[in-house]
């Protein structure tokens, strides 16, 4: 098997050369090896795919993502509802309770087909689209509230 070097806050991991998630979703992979593999239910991938859509052209309505970002992010998760990437979502069911990890499998699933369609490689240390900043942006209150109302709990 052929693989890439992504990189993450932890370092550097190999991914097979072929599948769109990055670094996060490998990590998890070789982390939680409990059950069998790919047994996220359907439903759930397709939930986030719907999530992500609707927070893409949210973020771009109220002109905090730009709309080409906005319309490649719905394009992907038009094609994770077709179907079209079931074999990018490799994470077992039993992770940790957060669903952090299939979060991430989704915004790098996401990023890097998308930055793939725009004309790049999955192997550009630049990427059009980034996972966190583009793909989940304003899905993570504790990442987007002001420092003066942390202590709130939100």
């Amino acid at each position: 098997m052929e693989y890439r070097i992504e990189h993450d806050t932890m370092g550097e991991v190999k991914v097979p050369a072929d599948k769109y998630w990055g670094a996060q979703t490998q990590r998890s992979k070789m982390n939680f090896k409990i059950g069998p593999e790919a047994s996220m239910p359907h439903e759930i991938i397709e939930a986030f795919a719907y999530l992500k859509k609707g927070a893409a052209l949210t973020n771009a309505e109220l002109g905090v993502l730009a709309q080409e970002k906005a319309e490649m992010i719905a394009k992907v998760c038009d094609e994770i509802l077709k179907g079209k990437l079931n074999d990018n979502f490799p994470l077992v069911i039993w992770q940790t309770g957060s669903g952090t990890q299939s979060n991430m499998n989704m915004n790098e699933v996401i990023a890097n087909r998308g930055h793939v369609i725009h004309g790049g490689k999955l192997t550009d240390s630049k990427k059009f689209l980034h996972p966190n900043d583009d793909v989940n942006k304003s899905q993570s209150f504790k990442r987007h509230i002001p420092h003066s109302h942390a202590h709130c709990g939100l």
